[in-house]
């Protein structure tokens, strides 16, 4: 097992502010503040909505929500938005972050139970394949360490799907670098599929064709009430003869002692 989180009993607000990562409070910031925690250092926006000596609160579920409301890219860097991308980031995750405060306490119970990430009405977050309720296009998704980054193609990188570094590494020039590429790759599988399936249905036709009897011939057609022949694999048919004992052969004898 793995430890996903910790419960900890502590007394004052001295001593619970000494487990505060430091983390921005964006519901409480404005966007001059924004921006500075946003430039604070170079990383991914992924990464960094989901740090919490960066942004308070966010976690991975929200950031690709978020992201996918600001129609960024999960792999954008931080320090390279301008003023327009940074004030969409920022409108973005206070929606977001306020549309979900507002869901929660509307349809949790006083206990919640089953507590999950995944929930259906998300537009991205663990739907992987489904459409994007924006735009129509299959969601993305790449799996990196025990994490995921889920976002629309169409909506968040201009068409260009993100390299997964696994797959990506194992595929190499087969990879699809654009939705167009992957959409292609998807109808030649799919017609690869229909022929395999019409090769095999021709094959079970002619199979069946050579079965049945000449009707010229008068030859009789197999019994349909007749049981089915078992198949017995060579060397597993019975013997006629039993076998012989060990130790004696047929006609041979032994003194017995006195």
């Amino acid at each position: 097992s793995k430890k996903r989180a910790s419960l900890q009993l502590v007394q004052g607000e001295a001593a619970l502010a000494a487990l505060d990562p430091g983390g921005l409070e964006v519901l409480a910031a404005d966007l001059p503040s924004f921006r500075a925690a946003l430039a604070r250092e170079s990383h991914t926006l992924k990464r960094t909505l989901t740090d919490p000596a960066i942004f308070s609160g966010i976690g991975n579920a929200y950031s690709d929500e978020i992201l996918h409301r600001a129609r960024l890219s999960p792999f954008k860097r931080s320090t390279d938005l301008d003023d327009e991308e940074t004030g969409r980031l920022y409108a973005a995750t206070r929606d977001t972050l306020v549309e979900w405060l507002q869901r929660l306490r509307r349809d949790t119970p006083a206990f919640p139970e089953k507590v999950t990430a995944f929930r259906p009405e998300m537009a991205v977050h663990g739907r992987f394949g489904l459409p994007c309720p924006r735009c129509g296009a299959p969601v993305q998704r790449i799996v990196y360490a025990e994490n995921q980054a889920n976002y629309c193609a169409a909506c968040q990188t201009g068409g260009r799907l993100l390299a997964d570094r696994a797959l990506s590494r194992l595929l190499k020039a087969d990879w699809p670098r654009t939705l167009v590429q992957l959409e292609e790759r998807q109808r030649d599988q799919r017609g690869l599929r229909d022929q395999l399936r019409a090769a095999g249905a021709a094959a079970a036709a002619a199979t069946a064709a050579a079965a049945a009897p000449d009707p010229g011939s008068g030859a009789p057609g197999p019994d349909p009430a007749a049981p089915a022949a078992r198949s017995i694999p060579a060397g597993a048919a019975p013997s006629a003869a039993p076998p012989a004992r060990r130790g004696r052969q047929a006609g041979s004898s032994r003194p017995r002692s006195r």
